[in-house]
């Protein structure tokens, strides 16, 4: 029996120890008289290998790339199981499927089953198929990396993306630091970007043998964009602002073996699941401990992730079969949260969670991204920089549509509500030159002699067709997850939605005169500084000292001072 599964399909698992089953398409070999050889991929006819190698490439497209296919499996989950021969006459027939359409198999696992009544041993097999697709668009997964001040979040990156394990003094991280102040401290304060590439046959590829991140781009089919964020709770607004602007597909919680969950850890590990961020977790530093010690850590983070208010299922991950079972397990369901433990001075485990990462599918499947490239394009603003000889650069992500180099765009709102026109020039992603940015991707886009002072963080770039409507006040329904006294009309909080962060006044609770910690409102909030762009059904999160809550968009309520802007679209145009 021969099984395949497209990576982007949330619904399939594996026999034992998970996977996924359900939805699974079943490629027939040659069909033959006795039963244990019916059913099985040897030696097809060449009419079958050609629709077979077809159906790979269907595979293939839908999953962005890649696609798991599962021998020896029947179609419901039973494992059946291969001979020796007939598994390696399945697997040459694989690969030539994979060479037909310009893919590359890795073997991920094989395992025995005893089937027969006479106790015959035989085989099942997983093995992973990816390519380059057609338009050399590799495929981009982003993980933010959360976890408390000192948890050795930067310098695992370092060993990960440099291909150096640690010296124990924090030199491995030294390259991730953009101030002199990280360096001196050795604490992360801004949000920095590293790169982890994965070629057609599941190597690493990384610094240690790539000069440039162009280089890691060229030679991968798929890339790891690791968001480095802040441990330390004073630099908690840029840590927030990095998980609602930069989308991130997973989370990482970097927790330290010998202090376990401290700090900001909880706070960190709330954030990712109200914005529903998928999370995994690596214990960190466990060459300082005992093994008494890690173990320890280790169950202190399964009691949380089994509280009621988290009801996860952590899985320990300690061999390459988990790490497999993980990757597959964790975006099939919600509530799997897999846990590694290693260290990044003697390198204990990190292969682990290399599998892991090479294997982990996509969210979002093909036919999701393209219903986003038919709309419009919108481009949210990050990040705004001035480089030398280029002019005004911003980075960010497109949330819909489709970019090219040439494109004209208007951008705002501006203080006034309006919005400029401008000319896109080059673009970038991963630091390496692209002509064409699709929906869901980050990029950096370069904009000339265009005016830096008029931008700021948490603008959108429009297509000049679209007719945005800006807001001074929103309503959105929202449950307070914390606050000391009460929260009521009047009460101003940090509101962030998406890549704008703004401090907003409550203008009043519908239906309610306050409202106590978990109770939930429909609330209308007003910026206090500037009209700003929504969208109907954001999530969004707001905050001030201790007080927290989370909800999202159900009205915008446009300025009445701009309605005649709203009305008409050119007024919202300024030549600039």
């Amino acid at each position: 029996m021969f099984i395949s599964q497209a990576r982007s399909d949330p619904q399939m698992s594996l026999g034992k120890g998970g996977g996924r089953a359900s939805c699974l398409h079943k490629i027939q070999g040659e069909i033959e008289e006795s039963w244990p050889d019916k059913l099985k991929l040897v030696n097809p006819t060449q009419y079958r290998f050609e629709h077979l190698a077809t159906q790979l490439k269907w595979r293939l497209q839908e999953g962005r790339g890649e696609a798991v296919y599962q021998i020896g499996v029947e179609d419901n989950g039973l494992l059946v199981g291969l001979t020796e021969a007939d598994m390696k006459a399945s697997l040459k027939t694989l690969k030539r499927m994979a060479e037909k359409v310009g893919a590359d198999i890795t073997l991920l696992r094989e395992r025995e089953v005893d089937y027969d009544l006479d106790r015959n041993t035989r085989k099942i097999a997983e093995v992973l198929v990816r390519k380059v697709p057609d338009d050399q668009q590799f495929l981009d997964l982003r993980v933010a990396v959360l976890g408390n001040v000192d948890s050795g979040k930067s310098t695992l990156l370092g060993v990960l993306t440099q291909g150096e394990l640690d010296n124990g003094r924090g030199r491995a991280r030294l390259n991730l630091f953009r101030h002199l102040h990280e360096i001196q401290t050795g604490r992360t304060s801004s949000i920095s970007f590293e790169i982890l590439g994965f070629n057609s046959k599941g190597e690493v590829v990384n610094y240690s043998e790539s000069r440039t991140a162009e280089e890691i781009c060229e030679s991968s089919s798929k890339m790891i964009t690791f968001i480095d964020l802040a441990g330390h709770h004073k630099y908690l607004k840029t840590t927030v602002f990095g998980l609602t602007s930069y989308c991130p597909d997973f989370a990482m919680l970097v927790v330290s073996a010998n202090t376990g969950i401290a700090g900001t850890t909880r706070e960190h590990l709330g954030l990712a699941m109200a914005l529903k961020v998928p999370i995994f977790i690596v214990v960190s530093k466990v060459d300082l401990c005992s093994r008494g010690t890690v173990e320890r850590t280790v169950r202190q983070l399964e009691r949380v992730l089994k509280q009621p208010g988290c009801n996860k299922v952590p899985m320990v991950v300690s061999n390459p079969d988990d790490a497999v079972t993980a990757a597959q397990q964790f975006t099939q369901s919600t509530c799997v949260t897999p846990i590694f433990t290693l260290s990044s001075v003697s390198g204990e485990s990190l292969d682990l969670l290399k599998v892991f990462l090479n294997i982990l599918p996509p969210l979002s499947n093909s036919k999701e991204q393209e219903e986003l490239m038919q709309q419009l394009t919108e481009f949210q603003v990050d990040e705004i920089y001035s480089v030398p000889d280029v002019g005004t650069v911003v980075g960010g992500t497109l949330y819909s549509g489709v970019c090219r180099e040439g494109e004209r765009l208007v951008v705002g709102p501006t203080d006034e509500g309006r919005f400029l026109r401008l000319k896109v020039g080059s673009i970038q992603r991963n630091r390496s030159a692209c002509r064409v940015l699709r929906a869901g991707q980050a990029a950096t886009l370069a904009l000339g002699n265009f005016d830096r002072s008029l931008l700021r963080k948490g603008m959108v770039m429009v297509s000049p067709k679209m007719n945005p409507t800006i807001c001074c006040q929103f309503e959105a329904a929202i449950v307070l997850l914390f606050h000391a006294k009460t929260f009521r009309r009047g009460s101003q909080v940090t509101v962030h939605v998406g890549n704008v962060r703004q401090t907003a006044t409550v203008e009043c609770l519908h239906g309610k005169d306050e409202l106590r910690t978990g109770e939930r409102a429909v609330v209308r909030f007003r910026f206090i500084k500037h009209p700003e762009y929504l969208r109907v059904g954001a999530k969004m999160l707001f905050r001030e000292g201790v007080t927290k809550g989370i909800g999202h968009v159900t009205r915008l309520l446009p300025p009445s001072q701009n309605h005649d802007q709203n009305q008409s679209h050119d007024q919202n145009l300024q030549e600039y």
